[in-house]
């Protein structure tokens, strides 16, 4: 053993490291550009590179000294740093949400523990001006030991937060060598048991800073702001007492205030009139710290958050949180992200209406917050903790609620953990206190209540009672015990069911309500924003919530033989331990291209709503949704009116003066077409530049349907009106079929299940297999518990059978009735059918459906009819809502227009492949190729979904890239689908968009067609 075992010793986890500061990046004089260009300073020296690396499969197979100077190294392989071993061949990736990847037997961890060597030379160059050199690592997942120069420096743990070492009395003016030896796992594992890929190494930015010896160690700013005027409060810890000029800017460079300081202590400096900052205008003033060889440059922010009646308000103006949670997260550098890549996140962010971030669940990279400040997002920043894995303890009694009583036992309430959960507190804060955009500190993530976290809640309000505290598994706690609340602000709670929120405001309402997690946004997801939406704005006490998750965790493996992206989750590396794709649970794909789960937030936050309108007198009433801008500052307002899907009026608006939070009234008089479906739709465009967007971005839209003479879509009655010309039609039974012959078309009728099984029509076959009934879909993630209750009902079996066919001929037609049920093996019938076919005596196929369910099923997954057309069917075009997939409780960011796409294209290609591109409330769909098709038409709107694949095969499919197309255009025409929901982690879908009819009917007309 070459290292002592601190990796087991909760009484070690930090040996020779600084005491926890501010984050500051100095230089030898004033720069203002080091948020995002850190390394333009001359006194910070980047270690980033090419390392020299060793993996070692156990910490006892590190028996070589390659920490000492003159090591030889040529066996090492080529390492980068940042970077995690895993993504570059070693180790195994894994990925577990709640389960320990080890026994649990704290503070000890497999004694095999992996762990790498890593070493790296390089050059220094002393300044006289700045004798002391400062290693630091902002990044090391587990723990690590460092060498310079063949002397041992330290050891530190807490892989989020920064580790700071002197190391001025071992570095050398020339060239030196940085030994470091990195661990996978340590005690402090046990508390880093987050929702997400395991991975090892220097994660993080690796640099020196060159410091004099006399100047700022540390400092903490603190702001009281009221109408008239703003103070700063400025509180200096120097490492050596000097002269300190200080001086507080404005946006334009003009001096506001200014004083100076010669030692430990505190100055306050005032600002008359301050501009404060918000995430709307994100004002920042420059405060600069100049001493005779060293000058700091911090950014201040004037704002306030307090709690008055339970209701947040910020700078004095009650807010909603419309925020979401973002790991680190890329699939080809893992967690070590770049600016660059950090940079990506938050234009992507802004773009889509969010105005906040819960760093989930650690704290992000100290400039992190400082983009933050500087593009305006509030932030939670929230501990390195995560201590889930006790809740899955095997229990004799194992329930619920006996889980959640005893969660705390072992780690949360238990004493010999006080320190090292205290201190990961204490170090987020430490480094991080001094950033406006941070408005809320959290205690860490799922692990339970008990003395530990009474003590860091205590300590954190004593040390900053101007933020808010949040910790959401308070909840969890042996219930026989009284425990300490008084220091947490809100009451925090995730996927909680709509009922359950109820609750809470009419029999408690104690504390502001805060969905710190919601909307879990997995696969084909969520259905619920909208009705999150409502609920939170009906009431002052709920201050809003963070969607779970950014972006889909997944590990790039290249391309696949079909030139397809390899994504690999869960159980892809060969891992025993994991839970599965339960990490492709993003509003965002890997490579950042949007879900259209993430389309769907951006327009349910949209910045104004159309209250109402009325087409008669032209009154518009907008409110404005924003905390701070006056609408008609921000947004630019276009109007199009369209019928049937084609534009008929257009222009743009002049929006109104509208506080935030307020109606306003304007006019707007449109053309209205007396026949047609009229729908008015308002976009709503960016007035001004806001940072990471530019002017003229889409923020979102209105749709109002528009009363008129003849509101049918003039299309659909085409096809559902047509006319057919009367002539002669044969009429042919066998003891299987009916086979009806008009002047152009051959249709074949199955007597054993009531459907169709070929449409020949103009001498082309239409479908290359039977017609079906269909009730089956692919499950989507959020189906994940409802799909179990499915396939006991053994909806994915089910199958059709006819009982009596009668048939009837008349001069219009052939009139077709059977009465069917479906079933499936060890079950009794599901529903029965009574079906009507009319053909005409053009070839068009009119159905009637009548049916009732058994209601001992549960709610079913769709129903409708299953056509597998001629593959040659490939350009759809339809009315209904578009242009990507939308349902019937995920469509708000879909809306009615006339729209055209191939069959191919439509498919959302999810990376565990599940239902989706189905489109809701349609008026008919045509599929053709060049002048043959086939259209489907309703008098009451439906859903339908064209695709190349089947609902088989992406139920089979594990990953996107192993599908394989059908040899058919398959097109679904749906009555309804159930509602896709959240309860892939969140509640069950919605009453209202459950498809638990027991008896209803689904009419809809087929027509096949040659154009001309």
């Amino acid at each position: 053993m070459i290292v002592p075992r601190y990796y087991e010793d909760l009484s070690v986890l930090h040996e020779n490291t600084m005491p926890v500061r501010a984050y500051y990046i100095p230089a030898s004089k004033r720069m203002d550009n080091l948020v995002e260009h850190r390394e333009e300073s001359d006194r910070i020296q980047f270690l980033n590179g090419t390392w020299k690396f060793k993996y070692f499969d156990s910490i006892y197979d590190v028996k070589e000294e390659f920490y000492k100077a003159g090591f030889d190294v040529s066996g090492y392989a080529d390492m980068k740093v940042p970077g995690v071993w895993q993504n570059e061949g070693y180790d195994c990736h894994q990925y577990t949400n709640i389960k320990y990847p080890f026994p649990f037997d704290p503070p000890y961890v497999p004694q095999d523990i992996p762990c790498g060597a890593y070493v790296y030379d390089f050059e220094y160059k002393k300044d006289k001006k700045a004798g002391k050199a400062f290693l630091n690592f902002e990044g090391v997942d587990s723990c690590f030991y460092v060498w310079v120069n063949g002397f041992y420096v330290g050891y530190s743990q807490v892989p989020h937060a920064t580790s700071e070492f002197d190391i001025t009395e071992v570095i050398n003016d020339g060239m030196n060598t940085i030994a470091v030896l990195v661990m996978k796992w340590c005690d402090g594992s046990y508390l880093e048991d987050q929702d997400k890929f395991r991975m090892s190494g220097i994660f993080r930015d690796v640099y020196i800073l060159k410091r004099p010896e006399a100047g700022i160690r540390d400092y903490r700013i603190t702001t009281n702001v009221s109408k008239e005027a703003a103070k700063v409060k400025l509180s200096v810890e120097f490492a050596n007492p000097v002269e300190t000029k200080i001086t507080l800017e404005d946006k334009n460079g003009a001096v506001v205030a200014a004083d100076s300081i010669l030692e430990n202590g505190n100055i306050e400096l005032e600002v008359a009139c301050p501009v404060l900052w918000n995430t709307e205008n994100p004002s920042l003033y420059t405060l600069v710290l100049e001493t005779e060889n060293e000058t700091i440059v911090e950014y201040v922010g004037f704002r306030t958050i307090e709690i008055i009646d339970k209701v947040i308000y910020f700078n004095g103006q009650k807010i909603k949180f419309r925020g979401v949670n973002r790991h680190d997260s890329d699939p080809v550098t893992g967690f070590a992200i770049s600016l660059e890549q950090l940079m990506t996140d938050l234009a992507m962010m802004k773009q889509h209406n969010f105005n906040s971030i819960r760093s989930s669940h650690y704290p992000n990279a100290p400039y992190f917050y400082q983009l933050c400040d500087k593009y305006g997002f509030m932030v939670i920043d929230e501990a390195d903790i995560e201590a889930h894995g006790p809740f899955m303890l095997y229990r004799k009694e194992d329930t619920d609620y006996n889980r959640f009583k005893r969660w705390n036992e072992k780690l949360a309430d238990d004493p010999a953990w006080e320190t090292s959960i205290l201190d990961r507190v204490q170090l987020m804060v430490g480094r991080d206190k001094n950033r406006p955009s941070i408005v809320m500190w959290s205690m860490g993530n799922e692990s339970a209540y008990g003395c530990n976290f009474e003590k860091a809640l205590k300590w954190t309000k004593e040390f900053d009672p101007s933020r808010i505290i949040q910790y959401e598994s308070a909840r969890y706690r042996n219930y026989d015990v009284t425990y300490n609340y008084d220091h947490l602000d809100l009451y925090s709670r995730m996927y909680p069911s709509f009922d359950e929120i109820r609750e809470y405001l009419e029999k408690d309402a104690s504390k502001p309500f805060l969905l710190v997690e919601y909307c879990h946004s997995m696969g084909n997801g969520p259905g619920d924003f909208e009705d999150y939406f409502k609920l939170i704005q009906e009431n002052d006490l709920m201050c809003g919530g963070f969607v779970w998750e950014w972006c889909d965790h997944a590990i790039d493996k290249g391309l696949a033989e079909n030139d397809k992206k390899m994504y690999y989750y869960g159980g892809d590396h060969g891992e025993t331990v994991h839970d599965g794709n339960f990490c492709m649970d993003g509003l965002v794909y890997p490579d950042r291209k949007p879900h259209t789960g993430l389309l769907e937030y951006k327009n349910v936050y949209r910045p104004a709503r159309v209250v109402s309108y009325d087409e008669t007198s032209g009154k518009l009433i907008l409110h404005n949704y924003m905390d701070f801008d006056d609408l008609k500052d921000f947004v630019n307002a276009q109007y199009e009116v369209t019928c049937d899907g084609l534009t008929v009026d257009s222009g743009k608006l002049a929006v109104p003066s509208i506080a935030p939070h307020s109606d306003g009234e304007m006019e707007l008089k449109i053309k209205v077409p007396n026949k047609g479906k009229v729908f008015l739709k308002i976009t709503y465009t960016l007035k001004k530049e806001m940072g990471l967007i530019p002017a003229g971005h889409v923020l979102g839209f209105d749709e109002v349907k528009i009363a008129n003479e003849d509101a049918r879509n003039q299309n659909a009655v085409k096809w559902l009106e047509k006319e057919a010309a009367q002539s002669d039609m044969e009429v042919s039974e066998t003891d299987t079929q009916v086979i009806v012959k008009g002047k152009s078309f051959t249709y074949i009728y199955s007597k054993k299940n009531g459907m169709f099984e070929s449409l020949v029509f103009a001498g082309r076959e239409y479908i290359d297999r039977p017609m079906e009934l269909n009730i089956w879909r692919a499950p989507t993630d959020n189906d994940m518990y409802a799909k179990l209750e499915w396939k006991k009902a053994k909806y994915d079996e089910a199958y059709v059978r006819a009982y009596e066919t009668d048939v009837e001929q008349s001069k219009e037609g052939v009139e077709i009735t059977v009465k069917t049920s479906m079933s499936a093996a060890t079950v009794q019938k599901i529903l029965d059918a009574a079906i009507t076919w009319k053909i005409d005596c053009d070839g068009a196929i009119t159905s009637s459906i009548q049916v009732v369910k058994d209601d001992e099923f549960p709610d079913l997954p769709r129903f409708g009819l299953r056509l597998f057309l001629n593959k040659k069917l490939e350009n759809v075009s339809y009315f209904g809502m578009g242009p990507h997939e939308s349902y019937r409780d995920k469509h708000q960011s879909t809306s009615h227009g006339l729209y055209r796409a191939k069959v191919s294209d439509m498919h959302e290609d999810y990376i565990m492949p599940q239902e989706n591109s189905s489109h809701f409330d349609c008026d008919y769909v045509e599929i053709a190729n060049g002048q043959f098709g086939i259209a489907a038409a309703s008098e009451r709107t439906f859903s339908f979904n064209a695709s190349v694949y089947t609902q088989e095969e992406l139920e089979r499919a594990a990953h996107n890239y192993e599908l394989e197309e059908s040899e058919s255009t398959v097109l679904c025409l749906d009555y309804t689908l159930n509602g896709i929901g959240s309860n892939s982690c969140g509640p069950v879908v919605m009453d209202q968009y459950r498809f638990d009819d027991v008896a209803f009917g689904f009419n809809i007309k087929l027509v096949p067609f040659v154009k001309g």
